[in-house]
């Protein structure tokens, strides 16, 4: 697209096992309509003129494959697969050691529907306040619950939000904030608390789709398929 600048790199997180699916097979390996959902997941970014490199993290064991499918796919922009660490956090860190752009995605690769207007919104609103994050607001109730399995409180869903990726970052602030929680032994769930916690910027929310799911049990998978054939009826 004639106009754009291709200022973006993305880490692909694709190093878990994902026990919860319960299959011999890592779940970003296993096959949606036909391809695996690692390469959905990557695809998306491939496709954006913003993105000017892709680099994805996945486990020792894993490298040739992953290396493979970013050659029988052609997928250009993957600039290096790397070796992740034993937590995610760790991953991601390698990932941004192998970017060298002004700013960066962090991306689940199991997250194979997110669409191209979520993660321009989410790229525009990190732009405006240098850190934000996909998500959408809650529709549940929720309730708080203590070892005992009694309820102890009930927060208020307006203010409640699940989190989403891609989240988005300037990456000198992404990075200094990965290495000031690795000298603090701090282990956050994802990049946003990083942020939160040693970036000393406020994390701000980009509205994303109920759609963008992360596959994790075997439930996730036909689901997914149904969403990617309404896309394609569309």
């Amino acid at each position: 697209m004639a106009g754009i600048k291709a200022e973006w790199g993305v880490v692909v997180v694709a190093a878990g096992r994902g026990t919860r699916m319960g299959s011999a097979e890592s779940k970003q390996y296993l096959l949606l309509q036909d391809k695996p959902i690692v390469v959905h997941a990557i695809e998306r970014f491939e496709a954006m003129d913003e993105v000017a490199e892709i680099v994805v993290v996945v486990g020792t064991q894993d490298m040739e494959r992953s290396k493979a499918l970013v050659n029988e796919y052609g997928l250009c922009k993957v600039k290096a697969v790397v070796a992740g660490g034993s937590e995610r956090q760790h991953s991601v860190c390698q990932g941004l050691l192998a970017l060298s752009s002004e700013w960066v995605m962090v991306h689940d690769g199991v997250r194979p529907l997110v669409t191209s207007e979520a993660v321009r919104a989410c790229m525009t609103e990190a732009k405006r306040s240098q850190a934000a994050v996909l998500a959408v607001p809650v529709k549940d109730t929720i309730k708080q619950v203590d070892e005992n399995g009694v309820i102890v409180a009930t927060p208020d869903r307006r203010s409640l939000w699940a989190i989403q990726t891609p989240q988005a970052f300037r990456r000198s602030l992404l990075l200094e904030s990965h290495e000031r929680a690795a000298a603090e032994g701090f282990l956050g769930t994802d990049d946003a608390v990083v942020v939160e916690r040693f970036g000393g910027v406020p994390v701000t929310v980009s509205e994303g789709e109920y759609t963008n799911i992360k596959i994790t049990t075997p439930d996730d998978l036909p689901y997914a398929a149904f969403l990617l054939a309404q896309r394609a009826v569309e």
